[in-house]
């Protein structure tokens, strides 16, 4: 285990990206983390490990985001693993949420990544090595959760753009992993964590009912760790072949496969119909 790695991390201050910061320290490896708030970040980890950068970042201001990459290099010399995990989940069905509500999640959730990729892909390039993680969800793969569709749709941004993004930066001997969480037990259900719709239509009762599924009984409940969930990553960041397609979890295969075989289903029965569009020779 190559314990001089740099390690950036977003969304540190709480959460999954908390527990990978500390796994992380204590496992020796450099870790510059960042939060909206540095103040919360020195007070989960304190300031006397050298080691550790804490930084506050504005993950959508653009310029903010590079000043704050090019603190780490000024730093630790160099960033070798990036880990875009921040961001929120806003519940609501596309007819109650306003625009601003989807704008603000999307701001987050996908623009913020970018932000990050965008500005420390010139370092990476100029090294050849490096990792990206995006944490994803299993709502990136399966959107079918009703209330959940924006949520989901900025997980679905973040699968498309690190597909591409996986082929753009490879040559260049940089890894790239699109990471498919199920549910772990963090505090991302929790109240300030998650958004709820502003203008809630009570007609949507199914959607209400997965809302308070999710609020009253799966959080506190998630079935996977979050220790075990650093520890996987920093597996991952060792392999000299990472995948690029990363489902973490048993729930994220089970609705992994519900997905894959349901689609299959829909092609296999409509292929003779699907396939009917090219020109007769």
């Amino acid at each position: 285990m190559n314990t001089t790695k740099v390690w950036f991390i977003t969304g540190a201050s709480k959460g999954l990206g908390l527990t990978i910061t500390k796994k992380l320290l204590e496992h020796g490896f450099n870790v510059a983390a960042t939060s909206r708030n540095k103040e919360s970040l020195i007070k989960e980890i304190g300031t006397e490990n050298k080691k550790f950068l804490p930084i506050e970042m504005d993950l959508t201001n653009n310029q903010n985001v590079k000043n704050s990459i090019n603190t780490v290099i000024r730093y630790f010399g160099k960033i070798d693993v990036i880990v875009n995990n921040a961001g929120y989940s806003q519940i609501g069905t596309l007819e109650e949420l306003s625009e601003e509500e989807v704008e603000n999640n999307f701001k987050v959730n996908v623009y913020g990544s970018l932000n990050v990729i965008r500005n420390a892909s010139i370092h990476l390039r100029k090294q050849h090595s490096g990792h990206i993680f995006n944490i994803a969800s299993v709502g990136g793969y399966t959107g079918n959760f009703a209330g959940f569709g924006i949520y989901c749709s900025t997980k679905f941004a973040m699968a498309g753009f690190t597909e591409a993004l996986a082929e753009e930066i490879r040559p260049f001997g940089v890894h790239t992993t699109l990471v498919y969480p199920g549910y772990f037990r963090t505090n991302f259900l929790s109240k300030g964590s998650i958004q709820t719709p502003f203008k809630p239509i009570e007609e949507y009762k199914l959607a209400r009912e997965m809302q308070q599924t999710h609020l009253k009984e799966i959080n506190g409940n998630q079935p996977n760790d979050p220790k075990k969930a650093a520890e996987v990553l920093i597996k991952l960041s060792e392999q000299e072949n990472p995948p690029v397609h990363f489902f973490m979890g048993k729930d994220a295969y089970h609705y992994a496969n519900l997905k894959i075989e349901t689609i299959q289903k829909a092609m296999k029965a409509h292929q003779e119909l699907g396939t009917s569009t090219g020109f007769n020779d």
